[in-house]
């Protein structure tokens, strides 16, 4: 059986994306500190790579980035660090997680280290587990939402009222569809209520979690004429707000019990599993839910009225409201916060029926909700088409699949172009999804589906003016990415220009009687205080420079060379070098092209781990790949042997000097 140093568990409340973005940082980052690691994945499809017992006993330490319930009770003992999904994202953080992970074994002096905040966090906070569970319950829930809702908007499309054995457009298919999606609806607390119980209090408290949830939906039943509690009069539910409160009272109220009843021998556990648990959780739970039925039915009235009042305000802050919160973390809880108050109110809407205002109002919520979650991947999509040579060919390819993404209620998408630039990237994705929304609410939109994109636009009402809508608000949001994207790429460059005046003395100074190879490395193709946030930007950098030398015809081709390059096997070297090296067709002369960044190139695999301050980048036309490649290679790499050469190249801010030295050795 095989032992890996790290073992990892992720999960996100849908299971879509944050899910396996925290798995790929974490397997990075393991790697680029030369350790093994499994990671465990808890998406909607189910768990997968599932960990076994004897890989946990012997792993090193443990990492969970989840924000729902992973059994983290399995890896009781063992060093451990415990944080939200988001905090694991990116290869950066997912290392920091890693190095605090083993730093929990013990060694005071590298745990000591750690910052204060990190050291917080590692006790995982209140407020975290707590949104761990909801969570939970949210994660289970949805899928009912998303298949009820989808098959009632469905049931639509032969007519508002088919599903009315009465009405003149009945349709008997359609109102079995209606019956179908409208129990998985009515499923939808009951099932957060009871997973949240579940994450709390485990297998024993999903009893009084579904039966807290029925009860948040049904109310107290009083009998109309004598005003009293009658099973067979109506109530008034109290929803979503009562399932999330009937949740996490099953819960704890089992680990109460669980205390209770922990003096009673052994032999007893069988019976307290099947009998005292259930019958005793039941009773408390439903005792205080019917209780407390009438504040929460207060609450919660109170709650959509204030929506309905936000949205009297005009559609401006309205859609404000939402486009804010769901580009506001793509994904995360503010994000999840909108969603699921849209779902609830759509819930409402449909069991409202159509026509009516609480109908029209939840329809078009959701209409909004929608709309705001599509924008920000399509924002990268045009941005990437429109301003492609701003970005690397990496986020050209993701921002592509953006497309797909998007057009399929898929936010997440954006969140890798979001955290390498968070300021302006995140207001740019709000002010879009903002558009979106106000303008999906003042064109008076209704969808009836909780989720899907673009594939239920036919339930959609006025669905072209929601794609309108959607595509407004992703062209702006583009089009001040791309601003964005430009300036920082003609900031990069600022230090060509300055260089190129010292090029006509300099190119004299090393003349030799082996002039070509002296003059190999162009003054001007040196630069000597740049500041990359990633590998392929250093790349992309050098690319971009190479066309404007003249030295090739087209940059992406450039680009896809290094990647190509890099993929077979990193050029990082040790002590911050890199040689990185493009063999195209459109490159038309064999040049070289030197970057430094004093402050390190993160990201970059090198032999020792440190990040790459300088750069000596080759670029070789095709036909000469066996010839100048091989020999410029080879003298490059023997250079990078000496102690005196790396010390002159790596201490120097003159562009000259580098060249020259770097010349010396190609002769």
């Amino acid at each position: 059986m095989a032992k890996f140093d790290i073992i990892a568990a992720t999960g996100c409340p849908t299971g879509i994306a944050h899910t396996f973005m925290a798995k790929e940082a974490l397997e990075k980052a393991a790697a680029e500190r030369g350790l093994t690691i499994k990671v465990e994945t808890h998406g909607q499809v189910g768990v997968e790579n599932e960990l076994t017992k004897s890989e946990i006993a012997g792993a090193k330490a443990v990492v969970v980035a989840a924000d729902k319930d992973v059994q983290a009770e399995r890896f009781a003992g063992k060093p451990m660090v415990s944080v939200g999904v988001s905090k694991a994202l990116s290869v950066e953080a997912a290392g920091k997680l890693i190095d605090r992970a083993l730093a929990a074994k013990g060694d005071d002096t590298v745990a000591a280290a750690a910052d204060v905040e990190d050291e917080v966090e590692e006790k995982e906070s209140i407020g975290h587990v707590i949104y761990k569970h909801l969570m939970n319950g949210v994660s289970h829930m949805l899928v009912f939402v998303v298949a009820g809702g989808v098959l009632t908007a469905v049931s639509f499309l032969w007519g508002i009222t088919s599903f009315d054995s009465t009405a003149a457009d009945y349709n008997s298919f359609a109102a079995m569809l209606k019956i179908i999606g409208g129990t998985a609806m009515n499923l939808m607390v009951p099932v957060l209520s009871a997973y949240i119980a579940e994450s709390i209090g485990k297998r024993p408290a999903l009893v009084p979690g579904f039966v807290a949830g029925m009860i948040a939906i049904q109310g107290l039943p009083v009998n109309a004429e004598t005003g009293m509690i009658d099973a067979g009069g109506a109530g008034v539910g109290f929803g979503f707000l009562g399932g999330i409160v009937g949740g996490f009272l099953a819960g704890y109220v089992i680990l109460l019990l669980e205390k209770v009843f922990a003096g009673l021998p052994k032999n007893l556990d069988g019976l307290k599993a099947i009998f005292l648990y259930p019958l005793f959780s039941t009773a408390i739970v439903g005792l205080v839910m019917l209780g407390i039925s009438g504040p929460m039915a207060a609450i919660n009235t109170a709650m959509m009225d204030f929506l309905k009042g936000l949205s009297a305000s005009g559609a401006v802050v309205l859609g404000l409201a939402i486009g804010c919160m769901c580009a506001f973390d793509m994904g995360g809880p503010v994000n999840k916060a909108a969603y699921v108050t849209g779902t609830a109110m759509l819930t409402e809407a449909l069991a409202a029926g159509v026509g009516t205002d609480t109908y029209n109002f939840g329809t078009n919520f959701m209409a909004a909700v929608s709309a705001a979650c599509i924008v920000p991947p399509l924002i990268t999509t045009f941005a990437v088409i429109v301003g492609k040579k701003y970005f690397s060919q990496e986020d050209h390819d993701a921002g592509v699949v953006n497309l797909i993404l998007g057009c399929t209620h898929i936010t997440e998408g954006a969140i890798p172009f979001m955290t390498k630039n968070i300021w302006p990237v995140m207001p740019i994705m709000m002010l879009g999804s903002s558009i979106a929304s106000i303008l999906t609410i003042m064109f008076n939109v209704h969808d009836p589906a909780p989720h899907g994109g673009f594939l239920v636009l036919p339930v959609v009402e006025n669905g072209p003016l929601w794609v309108l809508a959607i595509l407004i608000g992703a062209v702006v949001g583009g089009i001040l990415f791309v601003a964005f994207k430009k300036y920082d790429f003609e900031k990069n460059q600022k230090a060509a220009p300055a260089a190129k005046p010292v090029e006509a003395p300099k190119a004299a100074a090393v003349e030799s009687p082996k002039a070509e190879a002296a003059d190999f490395v162009k003054v001007e193709n040196v630069f000597v205080a740049e500041d990359f946030a990633s590998r392929d930007e250093a790349l992309s950098f050098v690319s971009n420079q190479a066309v404007k030398a003249g030295i090739a015809g087209d940059a992406d081709a450039v680009m896809n060379a290094f990647l190509a390059r890099e993929a077979e096997g990193t050029t990082g070297m040790m002590e911050g070098f890199a040689i990185p090296h493009a063999k195209s067709d459109a490159i038309t002369e064999a040049a070289v092209i030197v970057v430094k960044d004093e402050s390190g190139v993160t990201g970059w695999d090198t032999m020792d781990g440190a990040p790459v301050n300088v750069a000596i980048a080759l670029l070789i036309p095709g036909a000469q790949a066996g010839t100048t490649h091989l020999k410029i290679l080879s003298k490059v790499a023997e250079a990078l042997m000496d102690q005196d050469f790396r010390a002159t190249v790596k201490g120097s801010t003159d562009a000259a000097e580098i060249a020259k030295t770097i010349n010396a050795r190609l002769v």
